[in-house]
């Protein structure tokens, strides 16, 4: 008897982990509508499964419904978009995972990651093909889909897909994603605050940033003589090491905290011919301009600098000899709608106004989160003080504008994490790997508001160093003794 009431309380509080299908896999194709067309709605054995030919294998997953749609909410939208949904041992929630850059191409990698947690998962190409953003020309719908509107309308498809197919709506819904899907997260709790309970926004791409970097290349590589050679990275990191390791009490490598870092390039300048361990005088005035914020002819700063401890990475925004294309398809396709656009004809004042205007109401970042955080919702940011695609600074500037004009939310539902030495969402030579999900998860459901996280370094797949990321704006401080790759010795403190 006592078993049988033990059973019957399991299956009251915890209905996800034994889900009774309301309709088998197959069936979910009956879902369509005018603006939905389910192309595929099969089921996955568990095991290792390769999504699409040639796709990367993705190995040891769960049982699940693998379902595909497209959903066509104007004219003009193809937007493609997968969910996924755990055959068995779902943990009763929804994680929607962002595209990075243009988009184009479904995160396959991202949604496996959630299934392999028990979450239902769903991504979308971001209404197009292709990771060049050549399917803005002539297509203003198109740029929609792609900022806001396709990430909502496949929330929308997977909220309705997770209730037919378990008989009930998941008990939390989170978003995560980095870099372009920092952005997208954003933009969902700005324009659909109720959509998502948390939010995981990493990196986040401001849209700005493809002015900053059109300007570095026109300031680092338009004139040869400007030009950095890749070979002199590692002397100039060095050199920056050097000067500014210190600051924060600890020489390990790391920068704690690069806002305090100003080094002098002068210093490095050739005293006779041009060699591997001196800059040029036109090199030095181009590494200066690399570590300084984008700045109008009026002297108003529009982007934040690349930081100090970024220098073995300058060629993402400095290598040339042409602007990646990443950040020179937002003048080729949006604002100029020409691909032979040519980007040495670049101007800051004129090109970043024109480029604010097309993305002042689409794209751009806004920080009135108010009704995010009035619904409830959680916002986990955090940022590579090391990242070389998008200045820090912006993300900083964020989360400071977000504090400033939500005073009446509270302090509880937003935090910022920088990780010393951390590249772009990931990568570096600083602790680049931590639990955001599950932090995220202890915040909502269990109101374990986060002041540290616990990262780690890898090195040939073994664990090197842990550290921890604190809340901003404190920082991790060395207690005085034991190991520093220990994240047990460092305390979160003011600066």
């Amino acid at each position: 008897m006592a078993a049988r009431w033990f059973l019957a309380v399991l299956l009251f509080v915890t209905p996800a982990l034994c889900p009774l299908h309301a309709e088998p896999c197959k069936d979910l194709a009956k879902l369509a509508s005018p603006a939905r067309s389910v192309t595929l709605a099969a089921s996955v054995p568990a095991g290792d499964f390769a999504p699409a030919t040639g796709a990367k294998e993705l190995r040891e997953l769960p049982a699940f419904c693998r379902v595909a749609a497209v959903l066509t909410p104007t004219v003009d939208s193809e937007i493609h978009v997968e969910v996924w949904l755990p055959s068995s041992h779902w943990n009763g929630k929804f994680l929607a995972v962002g595209s990075g850059g243009w988009g184009g191409s479904i995160a396959y990698s991202a949604m496996a990651e959630a299934l392999r947690r028990g979450y239902a998962t769903a991504a979308t190409d971001d209404g197009h093909t292709g990771p060049s953003a050549s399917f803005v020309v002539g297509h203003r719908e198109k740029l929609i889909d792609f900022a806001y509107r396709a990430e909502h309308e496949m929330t929308v498809t997977a909220k309705a897909l997770i209730h037919a197919y378990y008989g009930r709506a998941p008990r939390y819904s989170y978003w995560d994603g980095c870099s372009g899907g920092g952005r997208e997260g954003l933009l969902q709790a700005y324009r659909y605050p109720d959509a998502f309970d948390g939010i995981i926004a990493g990196d986040p791409a401001n849209i700005r940033r493809n002015s900053w970097a059109l300007w570095l290349a026109n300031e680092s590589f338009k004139d040869p003589a400007d030009y950095i050679p890749p070979a002199k990275y590692p002397m100039i990191h060095q050199f920056v090491l050097a000067a500014c390791d210190a600051n924060d009490g600890l020489k390990d490598g790391l920068i704690e905290d690069p806002t305090d870092c100003h080094p002098d390039f002068s210093a490095l300048t050739c005293k006779d011919n041009d060699g591997p361990s001196c800059l040029t005088v036109r090199q030095v005035h181009t590494a200066q301009t690399i570590i300084s914020p984008e700045k109008d002819s009026s002297g108003k700063q529009l982007f934040p600098r690349l930081e100090p401890g970024t220098e073995l990475r300058w060629g993402r925004l400095a290598g040339g000899p042409a602007p990646a294309d990443l950040f020179l398809d937002e003048f080729r396709y949006v604002v100029y709608q020409d691909p032979a656009w040519d980007w040495k004809s670049f101007h800051l004042d004129r090109d970043s106004a024109k480029a604010h205007a097309i993305d002042k109401d689409v794209d751009e970042l806004d920080p009135h989160l108010a009704a995010f955080a009035k619904h409830g919702g959680k916002l986990l940011l955090y940022h590579g003080w090391a990242d070389q695609q998008v200045a820090p600074g912006a993300t900083v500037d964020f989360y400071k504008s977000l504090q400033n004009v939500n005073r009446d939310t509270g302090s509880d539902w937003a935090r910022l994490f920088m990780a010393p030495g951390m590249a772009h969402c990931s990568g570096g030579e600083g602790p680049d790997s931590f639990d955001k999900i599950g932090t995220l998860e202890d915040w909502v459901e269990r109101g374990k508001t986060p002041s540290r996280i616990v990262a780690t370094h890898h090195d040939e797949g073994k664990v090197v160093r842990t550290r921890p990321l604190c809340a901003y704006p404190q920082v991790a401080k060395y207690k005085g003794s034991g190991s520093m790759d220990d994240a047990e010795n460092f305390v979160c403190a003011a600066k």
